[in-house]
């Protein structure tokens, strides 16, 4: 006997109960988890004989299997948090369960995780799982969405240049780096909040957008909704007067302007002439010389998007050309630009965990990109998990907050015209203001598996499948007004 095996001893008891585990994922998580519920139960008399009787007769009645609840409510297991009651349950009964949210207890559970007694029953039979609200299939007709497409690219919103202070005008007492550095401004958690699409999402009209120091950092500076759950109407959101998809178009759309001498094709947008797109300036504007314009320009490529599993980055980045593209799970080795097969890619560190969530990202999510927006639909059977900034921002959600988007649904991740409101104002509040957005120009995406608070997994980089996706517009944007803004006024150096 080796000294690993000697150190690795499972108890009798711990084995039993493993026997009834659901799923081949992650066994020596579940052996921690399953070990340091059997220290609990050893000391509640009947407490093991009760959860074996549980779970070798489903079927039968069963009673309440209680562990004390900590403070939070959360129990840890080698490194992890997660909610006890879905621990269990996903050990014994559901493998693939996500949230606390899927979870309600049965009408004889005396000790539901809900009820916040000072104990929690773990018995994964005194609770049942709750689907996912069905909704309606979107439904559109592609030559209306196509002429909706073309009219917005052949019309597209302005957005107005950025007016940057030259380097010698630039007052480095507007500067909010003090801010950044302070400790009790650093209010990012350990591991992001999460919500779920369109629950967590109710209606407010939209308000302004005032930028100033005195901001709270736990969102971003002036934005609509700081410090609540609300926002203006998206698809599928409740009660919404708008159309619940952005391409549930109106009865009368807009005008598609078609240039007679060009035939329309299917293929994506000619890239726009940017100077047509330079709005004219005031008089006094262009003969300041204390301020340097910088437009927005149409990139080729609207975004480029990386696939990862855990924190490894699998196979080549995908430059996005086309307005609308599809991230799936399949394996269509053609060229195709409108797409974006993950199923293709190998990698030789590939785990059992990572194989099995690759074969249920199926139809995986749809991106458009319409109009200076970017909506993101999940055509996936299983969920899909956004961590996108300026989503979190327009809705006055905490800036790391991961939103759970279920299958059918679609959710605006990105808008450039407020991208380019916080852009305008953040450049009289320091480079460290305005270079604090490039967080916003990266967007997060998890397949099946979520991450956060409710989760075991803390990180992005523990989900086993997900993409990160790079919005190449306001990024060159940010670079160029960075660079005329030079250099941060508050330098470090080597010993600093």
């Amino acid at each position: 006997m080796n000294v690993t095996s000697l150190f690795s001893f499972t108890s009798p008891a711990v084995k039993r109960l493993l026997g009834w585990k659901q799923g081949d994922e992650e066994e020596k998580w579940a052996e921690k988890a399953v070990d340091a519920l059997v220290k609990k139960l050893k000391k509640k008399k009947g407490a093991m004989e009760e959860l074996e009787r549980a779970l070798s007769c489903p079927g039968q009645p069963s009673s309440c299997v209680t562990i004390p609840r900590s403070l939070d409510g959360r129990l840890q297991v080698s490194h992890r948090k997660g909610l006890p009651h879905v621990i269990y349950c996903r050990v014994w009964r559901w493998p693939d369960l996500q949230s606390h949210h899927e979870l309600k207890a049965l009408e004889c559970c005396q000790f539901p995780f809900g009820s916040k007694q000072k104990d929690v029953c773990i018995n994964p039979y005194h609770y049942k799982r709750v689907d996912s609200p069905v909704y309606e299939p979107i439904q559109f007709n592609f030559f209306t969405f196509f002429l909706y497409i073309k009219s917005l690219s052949s019309f597209p919103t302005v957005l107005p240049p950025v007016l940057v202070p030259r380097n010698s005008e630039f007052n480095a007492k507007l500067s909010m780096l003090p801010r950044f550095r302070n400790p009790l401004h650093q209010t990012e958690p350990h591991m992001p909040h999460n919500i779920k699409y369109p629950e967590s999402f109710t209606q407010q009209p939209s308000n302004s957008l005032p930028f100033g120091p005195s901001s709270p950092s736990n969102s971003y500076p002036g934005s609509p909704n700081s410090g609540t759950a609300s926002s203006t109407t998206f698809p599928h959101s409740p009660g919404s007067s708008e159309p619940s998809s952005p391409f549930q178009m109106p009865e009368t759309p807009p005008p598609a302007y078609m240039p007679p001498e060009e035939p329309m094709t299917q293929d994506c947008p000619q890239p726009m002439d940017t100077n047509l797109l330079a709005p004219n300036l005031p008089v006094e504007v262009n003969n300041r010389t204390d301020v340097q314009s910088v437009a927005y320009q149409e990139p080729k490529h609207w975004c480029s998007i990386v696939y990862y599993e855990l924190n490894n980055r699998v196979g080549e980045a995908f430059q996005a050309s086309s307005t609308s593209v599809l991230v799936d799970g399949f394996t269509d080795p053609s060229n195709n630009r409108n797409r974006f097969c993950l199923g293709l890619l190998s990698n030789v560190n590939r785990n059992s965990t990572i194989e099995n969530t690759r074969r249920h990202i199926g139809k995986g999510v749809h991106l458009y990109y319409v109009g200076g927006e970017v909506y993101a639909e999940c055509l996936s059977d299983s969920s899909i998990f956004v961590q996108s900034r300026n989503c979190n921002y327009h809705h006055g959600f905490h800036p790391t907050t991961v939103c759970k988007i279920p299958s059918g649904c679609s959710l605006k991740i990105f808008n450039n015209q407020e991208f380019a409101e916080l852009l305008a104002q953040s450049v009289n509040h320091g480079f460290e203001a305005v270079y604090e957005l490039t967080k916003m120009c990266t967007i997060r995406m998890s397949f099946v598996k979520g991450w956060g608070a409710e989760y075991h997994r803390q990180d992005v980089t523990s989900t086993p499948c997900w993409i990160e996706i790079h919005l190449h517009g306001p990024l060159q944007w940010l670079d160029k007004v960075l660079t005329q803004m030079g250099s941060p006024h508050n330098p470090i150096s080597s010993v600093s």
